[in-house]
């Protein structure tokens, strides 16, 4: 882009260069409304040139920030997998302990030591209330990312219509 701008000048340059050669024996012949006319082009192709220099490194900064944005919500979306992953394998673990602690319950009456099967069921039961307890704390986490995610699409959205926006400004020009 910027190479552009450079040939452009030169070309600008040196196409004003031979007009300037040509047009002398010329201007003086002309009238000064034509040299007021060529002064008012020449300042806005500079103002053009100015904005057409600027419009690169905005581009730039616009899509470098995109591609950060697009990094943020990639590492939501694998956080939030990596959550969902964990809540299924707990809410496995839960059915597998639940099932557990139904059998015990069952074995209770046919086994001569009840204290340790007693014990056992109690030990059984603070386990699943503990893991009940990771699978709440999961959900939430699971939520919260899911929230965060939003946001930062929605500002991958607002980098992505600013660049859309950028686009449109530079083709109509």
């Amino acid at each position: 882009m910027r190479q552009r701008i450079w040939q452009f000048l030169v070309i600008l340059a040196a196409f004003g260069v031979v007009l300037g050669w040509r047009a002398a024996p010329a201007a003086r012949a002309q009238s000064p409304d034509v040299l007021g006319a060529l002064l008012v082009e020449v300042r806005g192709l500079r103002v053009a040139m100015e904005q057409m220099a600027s419009a690169g490194p905005r581009v730039q900064l616009a899509t470098a920030r995109l591609q950060l944005q697009e990094q943020r919500v990639n590492a939501l979306l694998r956080r939030l997998d990596d959550v969902r992953a964990n809540i299924r394998n707990t809410e496995e673990e839960i059915a597998s302990m639940s099932a557990q602690y139904r059998q015990f319950e069952q074995a209770v009456g046919d086994v001569p030591n009840r204290a340790e099967v007693e014990q056992e069921l109690k030990s059984r039961k603070a386990a699943m209330t503990r893991r009940g307890a990771d699978l709440q704390r999961l959900q939430v986490e699971e939520a919260q990312a899911g929230q965060e995610i939003a946001i930062e699409q929605a500002r991958w959205n607002d980098i992505n219509q600013r660049l859309d926006e950028l686009d449109r400004a530079l083709t109509r020009k």
